[in-house]
C-alpha cells in the first residue's frame, strides 16, 4: 500500500483572508471551490503538498502544533514585504534566534529563517 502526502490544511475562521494572505506571500495562484464551503487552495505544482484552507467556527486559541519555516533569499526585506501582507512579528519566547517568527492574519505562527550565502 502506497501513501502520499495530499496537502497540508490551515483551518481557518475567514478562509478567504488567510488563503490571499499566503497566496500572496508565496506567490502561488489561489482556486477556490464554491461547492464546498468557501474552500481555498493553492498547487505548487512542483511535487509539493497543497495548501487547503477550510473554514471551522471557533478561533485559534494556542500555539500552532505545525508550522511552516520559509527561507529567504534576504530575511530583512521578506519580513517586511510580509508586514506589508498583513503579518506580524510575534514573541512566543523565542529569545535571540537567527529566525523571525511572525504570525499571518488569523495568528498562525510561521517563521522566516536566514538567508543561506549561495555557495563560493
Amino acid at each position: 500500500m502506497a501513501l502520499r502526502w495530499q496537502c497540508l490544511v490551515v483551518d481557518c475562521r475567514d478562509p478567504e483572508l488567510v488563503a490571499r494572505f499566503w497566496s500572496a506571500a508565496l506567490d502561488l495562484p489561489l482556486q477556490e471551490d464554491e461547492d464546498e464551503d468557501g474552500e481555498w487552495w493553492m498547487e505548487p505544482g512542483d511535487g509539493s503538498p497543497d495548501i487547503l484552507f477550510q473554514r471551522v467556527p471557533e478561533p485559534k486559541a494556542v500555539k500552532n502544533r505545525l508550522h511552516l519555516d520559509l527561507r529567504p533569499d534576504d530575511q530583512l526585506a521578506e519580513v517586511a514585504r510580509l508586514i506589508g501582507l498583513g503579518a506580524r512579528e510575534k514573541d512566543i519566547g523565542q529569545g535571540d534566534v537567527t529566525w523571525v517568527v511572525m504570525a499571518d492574519p488569523e495568528d498562525n505562527e510561521f517563521c522566516v529563517l536566514r538567508a543561506i550565502a549561495p555557495p563560493a
